[in-house]
Parts: structure tokens; C-alpha cells; sequence
């Protein structure tokens, strides 16, 4: 990689940047030397000449700008998880408050995954076309104003509209923030980076239970005319504030994808974007910033901004689903027929297993397995909202605190061993665990077994958000994370509703089927390309 050499201290800068005036144009706004050509030679005898993406990241360096990168992001994936999470833990006093049925406890918990598989591809489309930062504001602002405003609502029609639009927040801001992250990570950093990101989910695992154990038992209310506002709806309030100030941190620290600017031709911002690492990152070094040019692609935005407007309606349509029948041909349709089936598999596994456990624990508690004793529906509809009893709770804390070894593992050996070998073996050992759930006898057992299914399945979701975010070039990434992500809720839906029709009839089958789709994403995550330090495209 080619940068200024030092020069001697009688040796004036001014006198520098005048020799290279002959083959180079000055950017007087900025400061920042443009390379008209390819390559120069100067007095130093070095050759100059423009730098690709990954030379460029590899040129800014690696310290504290990452660090904090590292933090923001984090924040905003965590807030994601909070805002998930937060209907499992409100509906135990919410369905007497608000007079829910069974099915309507089932229409709030499919609400959010709704709103996720519209968002996810619409958001990741957008971020492709505009650029990640502006999408992760206006998604993070959507997810958290419409979250907290849902604790204000007291019709439960209203609610659910209120928690489906948050989430379709939600499906934006997930894919959007690993594409964002991983774009400023240099090649030999990349997988642990993201796992380190991934971690931040189990953060916002913790945070919402935490919350829940906290706030939601208070023998606490404010009346207001007819309306009450309970204990529960302050914790809907609480769990949309990390969204709301997420989006804030990134409208104030952060700037766009370099790679994204790149991309579309935008060579002084990204210069700008580098040079704010750089000057982050060799804070109290003596290094000076030598990137003078970037290897960009043309710029189409304002052509196809023509074409969309001559097109009209159906046009735009069809190019907003270009990135999709992209995805879907040679040389990418091998890895996107496999990511297919990974994210249908493990996203049916996991949502579909996750939402029933406490009715698993219920019914252990009854004795013998979770599978032969069909009291526990009656024995609900019989139970009462107060005072509240922190048992549930409590076991969601612990056993969101389980995926830390896991979290842990993925970010020391991420890099080590590849994403697609931690992907396909956790797969497996979650499949296992899954299928023992049939075989245990206490609430004890099931308690340690799903804390091992919890420790492991995040290694294969720290994985996947590593794979995905290196197998798609930059123009494609968001549309296909988003894409994949809308694909994986509306397997969480039709797990939940196959566990849902079949947990008293037939208990044993669905489980069984969740140990089956998880084997199965297992065997075939091997056929992806092996991405472990390779260049983003």
C-alpha cells in the first residue's frame, strides 16, 4: 500500500503539496489531494496511486473510532432485542388488563414478526439505494415512537397496529446495522468485530428481563378517567427508549458506509469518512494521513432517478425487486438457495421453541414431560394476573444470561475457524438439545436444557450475521440481509402457529419438527463459500 514517506524537518509541507500540483487536483474545501491519475512519481520515489475499499480501511487504521463504533451499533442491536422481547414478558398481566384472549396473545406476539418481514426488505432496499446511516435513523425512530407509544393506547386493536409498525422498525434496523458495522471493519478484524455486535443482542436479552423482573410485579398505577396506566405499560415506555436513543447517537456521532460512498462514486465524503478514522484512531501517534485517492464506481443515482420517473409506479416496483432476482442468479443463486434454507430453518427453530418454553416449564411443573400433561391450557385460563409472580421472569433473566459463553466462544474463535464450521456444527448440537427436551422429567432439567440450547443456537445466530453480511457485493448487501431476515419471521410465524394448533393435541410433533429443521440447516450450511478473511466486495 503506498503512502507519503516521512521527510526531513527542514523539508516544508507547502513546498510538498506544490510538486505534486502538476499531476494532482486540490480539493480546496477539504485539504484532501485527489489523484487525477492512476500513478504519480515524486521526489520520494514511491509510487502513488488510488486504493481500493480494503486499502483504504486498512490505511485508517484500527483503535478507537471502532471502539465506539463497536458501542453505537451494539446499542442499536440490543435496542432491536429489547423491543422483540418486550411483548413475551408484558403478556402475563397485559392479557387481563387489556381482556385478551388466546388468540389475540397470538395475534400480539405474530404482530411484531409482521411488521419485521414487511420492514426487512423494504428498509435493506432503501439502505442499499440511500445509504445505511439515514435508513438506521428513520428505522431505529419508527421502531422506538411507535413502541412507546403502544403504552398509551388503551384499545387493544390500536396496540396491536402500534407494535406491528414498531415492528417494521425493527426488520430495518437488524439487517441494516451488521451491513453499516461491517463495512468499516478491515478483512483480518471483520468476523470477530461482528461477533463482538452479535454479542450486544444478549446485552438487550438481559436488559428487557431485567426491566421485566423490575418493573412489571410493582403494585403500582396511575388512574386516569376510565384508563389505568399500569406497571406494565411504564416497561413498554422503558424498552423503547434504547431505540429512540440509538437513532439519536447516530444522527450526532457516526458517519456513512465508506464502502457505501465508494460505491456510488462519492470519493470526497468518503475521504472525509477516512480521514475522521484515521485521526480517531492514531490519536497521540505521529502518523499523518496519506490516503490521496479512492478506486469509486460511477454515479447512477441521478440516472436512475430519470429512469424511475419516466417508468412510473410499475418500473420503480420492478427495480426495487431487481436486487432479488440478482440474488437469485449466477454466480450468487448457489449461497442464496442455502442462506434460504438456513434462516427458514433456524428462524422456525428458534422463535418457534423460544415463545413456548414457559408453557413447557407449566406443564412440567404438573409432572412427568412436558408432553403428557394437557391440563395446563385450563389451568391458564384459570390463572390470575395479580399479584404477579416473578418466576417467569426470573428464568427469562437466567436464561438469557446463558448465551454469554456462547457469545464469548464465537468472538474468540470467529476468525480461527470461519463462520460457515461455527454455523453448521451449532446448528447440530441445538438440533440434539432440542430433541432431549422430550426426554426430560423436572422444570429443573428443562430449565439446564434450554440454557444450553440458548448458549449454543447464538453461535449459529452470531455466525449467520457474519457469513451473511461477507457473501453479497456492497449494492446487493442490505436488500439481501433484509430479504433473508423477512424470510426467517415468516418462519417464526409458522412455528408459532404450528406449536400453537399443536401443543395439546400432539406435543411431541412440533418439538420433533424443530429438532428435524434445525438438523437440517446444519447439513446444509457446509455448502456455503468459505468467506473467513476475505474482501468485501
Amino acid at each position: 500500500m503506498a503512502r507519503h514517506g516521512r521527510t526531513g524537518d527542514s523539508e516544508a509541507r507547502e513546498p510538498l503539496l506544490t510538486r505534486y500540483t502538476k499531476d494532482t487536483e486540490v480539493d480546496s474545501d477539504e485539504g484532501v489531494i485527489i489523484f487525477d491519475k492512476s500513478s504519480s512519481t515524486g521526489s520520494m520515489g514511491s509510487q502513488q496511486m488510488r486504493l481500493t475499499y480494503e486499502e483504504a480501511v486498512e490505511a485508517a487504521g484500527f483503535g478507537a473510532f471502532h471502539y465506539g463504533l463497536l458501542v453505537v451499533c451494539g446499542w442499536a442491536n440490543a435496542s432491536d432485542a429489547v423491543e422483540i422481547l418486550c411483548v413475551s414478558f408484558l403478556l402475563p398481566t397485559a392479557r387481563c388488563d387489556m381482556q385478551l384472549s388466546t388468540s389475540d396473545m397470538g395475534l400480539l406476539t405474530s404482530s411484531i414478526f409482521l411488521g419485521m418481514m414487511l420492514g426487512g426488505y423494504m428498509w435493506g432496499y432503501l439502505a442499499d439505494k440511500k445509504g445505511r446511516r439515514k435508513v438506521l435513523i428513520l428505522s431505529l425512530t419508527v421502531n422506538g415512537m411507535f413502541g412507546g407509544l403502544s403504552s398509551m393506547v388503551p384499545w387493544f386493536s390500536i396496540f396491536l397496529v402500534m407494535r406491528f409498525i414498531s415492528g417494521i422498525g425493527v426488520g430495518g434496523s437488524i439487517p441494516v446495522i451488521f451491513s453499516y458495522f461491517s463495512e468499516f471493519m478491515p478483512r483480518k478484524r471483520r468476523g470477530t468485530m461482528i461477533s463482538a455486535l452479535a454479542t450486544f443482542w444478549m446485552a438487550g436479552n438481559i436488559l428487557a428481563a431485567g426491566l421485566a423482573w423490575l418493573v412489571i410485579p410493582r403494585d403500582w398505577k396511575y388512574i386516569l378517567g376510565p384508563w389505568a396506566f399500569q406497571s406494565w405499560r411504564l416497561f413498554v415506555v422503558l424498552c423503547s427508549v434504547p431505540s429512540l436513543t440509538s437513532a439519536l447517537f447516530f444522527a450526532l456521532l457516526l458517519p456513512e458506509s465508506p464502502k457505501f460512498l465508494m460505491e456510488a462514486g462519492r470519493e470526497k465524503e468518503a475521504l472525509r469518512v477516512f480521514k475522521k478514522m484515521f485521526t480517531l484512531n492514531m490519536r497521540g501517534k505521529e502518523k499523518d494521513f496519506t490516503v490521496l485517492g479512492l478506486s469509486v464506481s460511477p454515479k447512477t443515482d441521478l440516472e436512475e432517478s430519470k429512469i424511475l420517473g419516466k417508468g412510473g409506479l410499475a418500473w420503480a416496483l420492478k427495480k426495487a425487486l431487481m436486487p432479488i432476482r440478482q440474488m437469485f442468479q449466477a454466480p450468487l443463486k448457489g449461497r442464496s438457495f442455502v442462506l434460504l434454507v438456513i434462516f427458514y430453518c433456524i428462524s422456525f427453530g428458534y422463535y418457534g421453541l423460544w415463545m413456548w418454553f414457559p408453557e413447557l416449564f407449566a406443564r412440567l411443573e404438573q409432572g412427568g414431560s412436558p408432553c403428557t400433561n394437557m391440563t395446563q391450557q385450563h389451568s391458564l385460563r384459570n390463572q390470575s394476573c395479580y399479584p404477579v409472580k416473578t418466576a417467569v421472569y426470573m428464568e427469562g433473566f437466567i436464561i438469557a444470561a446463558s448465551n454469554l459463553p456462547g457469545n464469548i466462544f464465537t468472538i474468540l474463535m470467529m476468525d480461527n475457524m470461519g463462520g460457515k464450521i461455527l454455523l453448521s456444527s451449532s446448528l447440530l448440537v441445538s438440533s440434539l438439545s432440542v430433541f432431549l427436551i422430550y426426554v426430560v422429567r423436572t422444570k429443573y432439567q428443562s430449565l439446564i436444557l434450554s440454557c444450553v440450547f440458548s448458549g449454543v443456537s447464538v453461535v449459529a445466530w452470531n455466525a449467520l450475521d457474519v457469513v451473511g453480511t461477507e457473501l453479497y457485493p456492497t449494492h446487493l448487501r442490505s436488500s439481501a440481509l433484509g430479504f433473508f431476515t423477512g424470510i426467517g419471521r415468516v418462519a417464526a410465524i409458522m412455528g408459532n402457529v404450528v406449536f400453537g394448533d399443536l401443543v395439546d393435541t400432539n406435543c411431541a410433533m412440533p418439538i420433533l419438527l424443530v429438532s428435524a429443521f434445525l438438523l437440517t440447516g446444519g447439513l446444509v450450511a457446509p455448502l456455503l463459500p468459505q468467506t473467513r478473511n476475505t474482501d468485501l466486495t
